[in-house]
């Protein structure tokens, strides 16, 4: 997989969450619909995550295609 891939990856989910915010704002949403949101956010950080690492290895010298998706536990774990 390549940046541009995880990138556009990012961007799909990036664009179904917008959507489901505007929609949860309008009308709510449905449980099912809620637990998508839930997915997506930790799609999105798993995402983010694989590309930090992709970057961060190409900056080490070392092979970008090394870096793997962690588990959801592990990136939903991350304190800023």
């Amino acid at each position: 997989m390549e940046d541009r891939d995880v990138l556009t990856q990012i961007n799909s989910l990036a664009a179904e969450e917008h959507e489901l915010y505007q929609r949860a704002g309008e009308e709510g949403l449905s449980d099912e619909e809620h637990g998508r949101l839930k997915s997506i956010e930790v799609q999105l950080d798993q995402c983010w995550d694989l590309l930090h690492q992709r970057r961060a290895r190409r900056r080490a010298g070392l092979d970008p295609d090394e870096a793997r998706v962690r588990d959801p536990s592990t990136v939903e774990g991350y304190v800023e």
